[in-house]
């Protein structure tokens, strides 16, 4: 008890240290960006706080800074928070540059600072290109890269990021600067309290424990598990959010333009259309009208284009068109050729009808335009305003762009402290125990002892199912010692019985197929869910009882014993079989009876369990149509277990890799089970495997080999 509470006090330091250590960072980057503002230097000293918890902490406070300065100070400047991306690569990088010394050693240091600034200035860069929609920001970055096209004539795109990553090599120097002064300054005893964090994650230089690992370790499982579930409700939310953005902008644009339409409409009188067209200026009411136009363009940032033409069946007249620094207007009066949405409405236009909303891509541009029709019979005449889809477009990569930082960021600091839990409470306490259990030792009564008070030293309090785990090992191990005497005098009775057992099945073992260890799991397996899913459905309700299924359950290993007596050359023959070589594997179902026949004469009594394993190795291959072997049996001529082998037997050759072919997909494999039901297969066998499909399909899949 006394220890369990130790341990949570312990706990209990590690996190405030955690949080003191986050939030003095947090408040050194606002510092530096203060200061930054006070006395107006072209820099952003916001990194400062970052770089020393790298030195202090390492990875998890140093990520954390990173990231939740970026929030906190995105509530004064909201584009800030967008850059919390950046920063968190930053962070990663000084926490590495941090455990690998550089960070401290000249001229490695400048090797950090060059990386922080390619990070900061050019990924800042392109990410504010992003964010403001394929255009530079401002400030002093702006304006040295403008003198920079200026000099060079080098793309706009092209001297931001230069002039990005200039001003940000000077900024990082001044920060890692800054940032090892105040590390000198700590005191010793502090940073070594503090280097805990470092202990407990150790990116690149891997766990200390000397546990042997798989190819994809349980710690690479849970990140795996955080970030592809992370991503997909990312990717799901970041999709609907674009869509609904695009939809909403498209509103948006469409009522700006019926909005200005209906404007032009109230202004705009049909009976002096022919004055328009002739005197356009010269008319003191189109001089006010044109002037109005002039005024709602400017005041409409998102109207690109407003103009009024007269449609007639030969062509369209300039009524009202307006310059703009993009195009020149045409003058009242020229006469136009029809623009794809007139030819293809054409009738529509000339009747006064209402046009709904189009976008077109033409000579002058991508565009939305929304039309309003005015007046009627030979003052008919349409009002038109075109809204810019790149303008749009721009608009969405810069919200894209936004979302995609925000979660890049979230997921690293999501990264971190998964990796962190991982290893704390998974990862660490399991290796321990395994690493325990591993060098137990059996040989002598103390050395058993003393391997159980290893395992009792490890003192696991994790608070969770890993420690009903240990404490349940423990429990176990301790037990143990009490029966291994017991053991010992019935080893020879246990030796005598697995000599008997290795005889018995060492002919088949020398012959088996080199897939069928993994098949007979397999269908064993899927003739229990069949089984089980017909007595749900009362499928051959008088058959199927608990006894027939543990019968079948059991015996179904047994279904190709039989193949033991086929050649390894046949049996494993990567092509394409010959006549001869075909009649050889199919006789392993009359050898596999024989077998089995042989069993039953040896043992008294009726043994159910041989019955049905006899069925299965003699039948599994006949038909419903009697097209099978070795006999031809039809319909339900053919055993009941064999029947319902045959699905098994069938969908696991189907979905499993062989020597001839690749696996057929699950969906592929249950179509032609389904296909071949009523010629090959029991229809209500089959049925019952599709009614059962999901217990089927996980099965398959935790079998998968692809």
């Amino acid at each position: 008890m006394l220890e369990s509470n130790q341990a949570r006090i312990g706990k209990k330091k590690s996190l405030l240290m955690f949080a003191g250590l986050t939030a003095c960072g947090i408040l050194i980057n606002i510092l530096g960006a203060r200061l930054n503002v006070w006395f107006k230097l072209p820099f952003y000293l916001d990194n400062i706080g970052t770089i020393l918890t790298a030195l202090v902490g390492g990875y998890l406070p140093c990520i954390a800074v990173g990231f939740l300065y970026n929030i906190i100070a995105g509530i004064g400047d909201n584009m800030t928070t967008y850059y919390c991306f950046v920063s968190v690569l930053i962070a990663w990088a000084a926490a590495f540059f941090a455990r690998t010394g550089w960070l401290t050693k000249f001229p490695k240091v400048l090797a950090a600072v060059l990386t922080f600034a390619v990070f900061g200035g050019i990924g800042g860069g392109i990410l504010t290109w992003f964010l403001y929609g394929l255009s530079s920001g401002e400030g002093a970055a702006g304006m040295l890269a403008q003198n920079i096209v200026s000099i060079t004539g080098m793309s706009r795109f092209t001297a931001d990021l230069t002039a990005n990553f200039l001003i940000d090599i000077a900024d990082k120097a001044i920060s890692t600067a800054a940032a090892l002064l105040l590390w000198k300054l700590l005191p010793k005893r502090f940073i070594a309290y503090c280097g805990v964090f470092k202990e407990q994650i150790a990116f690149f230089s891997g766990s200390s424990s000397n546990v042997k690992r798989k190819k994809l370790s349980l710690r690479a499982k849970v990140l795996l598990l955080v970030g592809v579930s992370s991503t997909l409700v990312a990717v799901s939310a970041v999709t609907v959010c674009i869509l609904q953005y695009h939809h909403a902008t498209i509103d948006k644009y469409i009522d700006e333009g019926r909005r200005v339409t209906a404007m032009m409409a109230r202004n705009i009188d049909p009976d002096r259309l022919d004055i328009y067209i002739e005197k356009g200026r010269d008319d003191e009411e189109y001089a006010d009208i044109e002037d109005m136009l002039y005024s709602v363009n400017d005041s409409v940032p998102d109207v690109t284009y407003i103009y009024v033409y007269k449609i007639t069946e030969d062509g369209t007249t300039v009524v009202f068109d307006l310059d703009t620094p993009q195009l020149k207007a045409d003058k009242h009066g020229d006469r136009l050729e029809h623009n794809i949405t007139m030819r293809q409405q054409l009738d529509d236009f000339l009747a006064g009808k209402e046009i709904e909303p189009v976008i077109t891509n033409d000579e002058y541009g991508w565009m939305l335009t929304v039309y309003q029709p005015l007046g009627e019979g030979d003052n008919l005449c349409y009002a038109a305003a075109d809204m810019s889809m790149e303008r749009m477009r721009g608009n969405e990569v810069s919200f894209l762009t936004r979302l995609i930082s925000l979660f890049i960021g979230f997921l690293s600091l999501i990264m971190i402290f998964a990796m962190w839990i991982s290893d704390r409470f998974i990862t660490e306490p399991i290796n321990r125990i395994t690493e325990a259990t591993n060098d137990f030792a059996y040989d002598t009564a103390e050395a058993r002892e003393e391997s159980v008070e290893r395992l009792r030293d490890l003192n696991i309090h994790t608070g969770d199912e890993i420690e009903n785990l240990y404490t349940a090992i423990l429990k176990t191990t301790s037990d143990t010692m009490g029966y291994i005497g017991e053991v010992q005098e019935k080893g020879e009775q246990i030796s005598k019985l697995q000599n008997g057992l290795i005889m018995v099945l060492a002919d088949m073992v020398e012959s088996r197929d080199q897939c069928t260890g993994d098949h007979i799991k397999k269908t064993a397996a899927y003739t229990k869910i069949i089984m089980e899913q017909m007595k749900r459905e009362g499928i051959y309700a008088e058959q199927m009882n608990d006894g027939f299924i543990d019968d079948v359950v059991h015996s179904a290993p047994l279904h190709d014993i039989g193949k033991i007596h086929v050649p390894d050359a046949v049996l494993n023959k990567p092509g394409r079989l010959t006549e001869e070589e075909y009649k050889q594997i199919q006789e392993h179902t009359t050898a596999g009876g024989e077998i089995i026949d042989r069993a039953i004469a040896s043992i008294s009594g009726d043994s159910g369990y041989l019955r049905e394993a006899r069925n299965l190795a003699a039948a599994h291959h006949e038909k419903w149509n009697g097209k099978g072997y070795p006999l031809g049996l039809k319909g339900e001529e053919i055993p009941l277990s064999a029947r319902i082998m045959a699905v098994a037997d069938v969908f696991d050759a189907l979905v499993s890799r062989r020597s001839y072919k690749t696996p057929f997909s699950v969906d592929k494999a249950i179509e032609i089970i389904v296909k071949d039901a009523g010629t090959h297969f029991d229809e209500k066998v089959v049925k019952a495997f599709i009614d059962a499909e999901d217990e089927i399909r996980r099965v398959a899949e935790e079998n998968s080999e692809e």
